[in-house]
């Protein structure tokens, strides 16, 4: 046994692999370019790294029939041509970005790169646990909770299955029933408010899951609990409930309900956060779901062995226990979402109450003042914000609760537009709430 270890490693050393970073290198960039020669002197054909449509085709590759039908999603923009620096209102990032402490245990992960994370997550569900008064072995986490809605489709849904959303919701819930063949269901809202009686109104035999945002994006609005509890009491056992609260942290109402009471006391009902919003860590992509045992049980089957990465679970960890901070933010994106609220409205721009990081205010789907009008004027500003046609809203604009700086800097620029100003930006606007 030892001879023939002694002959690999000689014949290793004698083909370079021991050698020193740029002989090594050398030596195999050699080979591999002699092995070049004699495939092309044999006749054989050059594998190619990629395939056009049609050669997928000839190949018999040939994707679900269902994903033809799928409208990939749309992330907010980041840039505009010509423009060096923006202002970016459209992803409904934390202007403060993370805490201070999530950001140190980013960096002390950064010496263990070359390590597997803990493939379970144990230490951040026991952190979120704790932090939620709730039971770590019911939770799952994922790369972002987009990953997580995803997989709830993917181990309850399949074609003939249909899932219910809202008519104004998140996109990735008709893309991640899509994916799965099975049918989405937009049911209509009431004040651009998601509707229990059409909700359940929808269900038939074929319903596998509900969505709901609270709050949604991208409308802001919430259930309160009284409407939230009957929607759980009513719907179907067979059916999951699942309350997307992205958004959660930014409430501050004494009648919203987080939904981990009503996932206790009911086995249909399930809860998916993000680390994204207020957390401040979008770039890490990280969430978690708080789900009934055995669909957990499903979930940790369906997902990837390492799906959350070492320096995003230590980050999220020492983010969530950073519960000052979160309060910090969500006094802050109080403050001025409701200050750039009362400034539209001062302006006569209809804006809904909104309980998130945004406001939406509608400016109309046509003419010269229409949503479209306002974004390109707002473009040629250096200002990004997030049309709406996609959500059904042609009519409205959805923009970041951003920095004060940011904050007065947008209202300012919609102020010049109403007011026909051009763009000035030259006029001073309302007081601001921190003066």
């Amino acid at each position: 046994m030892a001879d023939q270890q002694t002959r690999r490693i000689g014949a290793a050393r004698r083909a370079g692999w021991f050698g020193g970073a740029r002989g090594g290198e050398a030596q195999r960039g050699a080979r591999l370019s002699q092995a070049r020669s004699a495939q092309a002197a044999s006749g054989a054909p050059t594998p190619r790294t990629g395939m056009t449509e049609s050669a997928m085709g000839e190949a018999g590759l040939t994707p679900k029939a269902w994903f033809d039908e799928i409208a990939a999603y749309q992330g907010g923009e980041s840039a505009l041509p010509g423009v060096d620096r923006v202002l970016k209102l459209s992803s409904n990032e934390n202007p403060l970005g993370p805490s201070s402490r999530a950001v140190e245990a980013y960096r002390r992960a950064a010496d263990k790169l070359a390590v597997y994370p803990e493939g379970s997550a144990r230490i951040l569900r026991e952190a979120v646990a704790a932090a939620n008064g709730i039971d770590p072995d019911r939770i799952v986490c994922g790369a972002g909770s987009d990953e997580l809605i995803s997989l709830l489709c993917q181990v309850l849904c399949g074609p003939g299955d249909e899932v219910i959303h809202t008519e104004h919701a998140f996109a990735m819930y008709r893309i991640a029933a899509q994916a799965t063949g099975a049918t989405p269901v937009a049911v209509p809202e009431t004040d651009i408010t998601a509707d229990p009686r059409a909700i359940l109104k929808a269900v038939t035999p074929r319903t596998k899951i509900v969505f709901l945002a609270n709050p949604n994006n991208p409308t802001g609005t919430y259930l309160p609990r009284q409407a939230l509890t009957e929607l759980v009491e009513d719907l179907p056992r067979s059916v999951l409930l699942v309350i997307d609260g992205a958004y959660a942290e930014y409430m501050r109402r004494p009648d919203y309900e987080a939904g981990f009471a009503l996932a206790e006391r009911a086995g249909n009902v399930a809860v998916t956060r993000t680390f994204s919003k207020i957390y401040g860590l979008a770039a890490l992509r990280l969430g978690w779901v708080y789900a009934p045992a055995p669909l957990v049980e499903a979930l940790n089957k369906a997902r990837g062995p390492f799906n959350v990465s070492g320096p995003a679970l230590a980050a999220g960890e020492a983010a969530v226990k950073d519960a000052d901070y979160v309060q910090t933010c969500a006094i802050q994106n109080e403050v001025w979402r409701d200050w750039m609220i009362k400034e539209l409205r001062d302006m006569g721009v209809s804006t809904p109450e909104g309980f998130a990081n945004f406001v939406l205010p509608e400016f109309g789907a046509h003419g010269p003042a229409s949503a479209a009008a306002v974004d390109g004027y707002l473009r040629a500003q250096g200002v990004i914000v997030r049309r709406l046609e996609g959500y059904g809203l042609p009519g409205h604009l959805r923009i970041t609760v951003g920095s004060a700086a940011d904050n007065v800097a947008v209202v300012q620029a919609l102020r010049d537009f109403v007011e026909g100003g051009g763009g000035a930006m030259s006029r001073g606007g309302g007081a601001e709430p921190y003066s």
